[in-house]
């Protein structure tokens, strides 16, 4: 893989940690506009759940964000 912003191609792997209250210890990507519940929250029922994987560039710092497995 290379950077899309400066082209090198040492794509370090990461991962975006997610700190909410039951965490997964990951992020997630969920199709679909935001909507929110009564009580503020985002609506997620019923809704596929990706998990995002995170690669940051060396040289710029840039991060490419992908989410190919659903969770």
């Amino acid at each position: 893989m290379k950077c899309t912003q400066c082209q090198a191609a040492d794509l370090q792997p990461g991962f975006v940690e997610d700190g909410g209250d039951h965490a997964s210890g990951y992020s997630r990507w969920i199709p679909g506009p935001l909507e929110r519940g009564i009580f503020g929250g985002a609506k997620r029922w019923g809704r596929p759940r990706y998990r995002i994987d995170a690669y940051r560039c060396s040289s710029c710092g840039h991060l490419e964000l992908f989410a190919p497995h659903e969770v």
